[in-house]
């Protein structure tokens, strides 16, 4: 009866995958999972299992039995954002307050996609939702998106709100679902998965739709999926999860690439917060890949007294997704332009933190929530019903940014100008609101800058001096 069962989720899951018109990420159609309880049985949630029905905890083992076999691969996941997906204070604060508001209807949504195992074996409820991490950590342990995880996931129903199926023992016994055809293990039934070697095993959770507004918060995949990095063959493991020649269990064979489980993303202020300062670094160094800046456009000099312009570019040359993606409310790119004179006097600046986020009129990239009255949501997603606007930069893609400024009259030659290019995953204010001042410190990430120098024009500047030793009538 099981594997009828499977059978048939496989044809539905194959029948899925073709594309249909106006069908992007609607398998099977949305309208109908809503009408059909039994087909989304964490509701509003799409993970499913087999049979849709509970799973025991002790279907699941702990992390570190894998890391007993899989030493280097549980080494490396420890250290990610992903093995902290639960833990997260940011996250579990946001939770909180999401619970709060919607009187538990978006508990099982949220929770879904940072602790799958918490949601499939029916521990999670609003208790342990709007719980702190330090408590939970006592008294209800749950994983994040571990090992168990991944490698119980059997197939897919559709592309975001976690459309995953969890099947842990399908075979009456530990069984792990994975990308080789030739893995054996004497501990568990090794079973080949083409969907664990595709970017759309990423979609279950990296496409975000909200559950009653149906507004796309997150669109990580379908960024990728349009972009030129899907065209060429490059799927998100190309970037998250780089090969390595080693092995990938102790007793394996070696092998020319065996799949990194860094998941190296952006969030170095948290991971440096959770002490993870190895994964922090790694974080910086592939923002430091994702863009590039360059000065579009400088005049050949700058007249004091006058009004100069200049056009800063920013390229996406490393990021397979929008530049930022991912978690609407806190990640933000921004340049921080300066311009300096010879004395080192800063005379003009845009793109400076005040009161704990970019000040007015930044240049920056960001995709702005809107509620049904078109006001901006900086936290309360849970009432997002449309997207304001998404100026975020596309794979390959690019954007060019002016400033304007006037040149001081007692200008000193040469003058500086610097654009940073800057990235926090949430500002600072959010933090404050959330943890309380002082809690945890955003770190702003440097991913690029361009520095150049500006003679002033000297006609100008002899003008001036003419006109001041010889004033009119005299």
């Amino acid at each position: 009866m099981f594997w009828l069962f499977i059978s048939l989720l496989a044809i539905q899951v194959i029948a899925a995958e073709v594309p249909q018109a106006n069908d992007k990420w609607l398998e099977p159609a949305r309208s109908r999972l809503m009408e059909n309880k039994q087909g989304l049985p964490f509701f509003p949630h799409r993970a499913n299992t087999p049979n849709n029905v509970l799973l025991k905890v002790a279907d699941f083992d702990d992390a570190q039995v894998c890391g007993a076999c899989h030493t280097e691969i549980y080494r490396q996941w420890r250290t990610s954002m992903m093995a902290h997906s639960w833990e997260e204070p940011i996250y579990r604060a946001l939770l909180r307050h999401a619970s709060e508001a919607t009187e538990g209807r978006v508990d099982n949504f949220c929770t879904g996609c940072h602790t799958p195992i918490g949601l499939t074996t029916g521990q999670i409820n609003s208790q342990i939702n709007r719980a702190s991490v330090e408590l939970t950590a006592q008294q209800n342990p749950m994983p994040g998106v571990d090992c168990e995880t991944c490698h119980n996931i059997s197939a897919r129903t559709g592309l975001d709100n976690g459309a995953y199926v969890l099947s842990p023992r399908a075979h009456g016994k530990p069984t792990k679902f994975g990308p080789r055809s030739d893995a054996v293990s004497p501990y568990h039934d090794t079973v080949y998965s083409d969907l664990h070697t595709r970017s759309d095993f990423c979609a279950t959770c990296h496409n975000v739709t909200h559950p009653f507004s149906s507004v796309a918060v997150e669109r990580t995949y379908d960024e990728w999926l349009e972009s030129p990095y899907s065209f060429n063959g490059e799927n998100c493991q190309s970037c998250h999860m780089p090969s390595f020649a080693g092995k990938a269990a102790t007793m394996g064979p070696d092998r020319a690439d065996v799949a990194s489980h860094w998941f190296t993303g952006a969030n170095a202020a948290v991971l440096e917060y959770l002490g993870q300062k190895e994964a922090a670094q790694r974080a910086r160094e592939n923002l430091a890949r994702a863009a590039q800046i360059s000065f579009e456009s400088m005049p050949d000099y700058l007249a004091p007294g006058e009004k100069a312009t200049v056009r800063v570019k920013v390229a996406n040359v490393g990021a397979g997704h929008k530049l930022p993606t991912g978690f609407p409310e806190g990640r933000e790119i921004w340049i921080d332009f300066r311009a300096v004179d010879g004395a080192g006097r800063e005379f003009y600046r845009l793109g400076a933190i005040r009161d704990g986020a970019t000040e007015p009129d930044t240049r920056n990239f960001k995709v702005h929530l809107g509620d049904k009255d078109g006001k901006e949501l900086d936290i309360e997603v849970w009432n997002a019903t449309q997207i304001l606007s998404d100026n975020r930069i596309l794979p390959k893609g690019y954007d060019i940014r002016e400033f304007s400024f006037e040149v001081p009259r007692d200008a000193v030659t040469p003058i500086t100008l610097t654009a940073e290019l800057n990235y926090w995953p949430f500002s600072q204010r959010l933090v404050d609101y959330l943890l309380g001042k002082d809690q945890l410190k955003v770190e702003i990430t440097r991913m690029t800058q361009v520095t150049g120098q500006i003679g002033l024009s000297l006609s100008a500047t002899k003008l001036e001096t003419s006109a001041l030793d010889h004033p009119a009538g005299f």
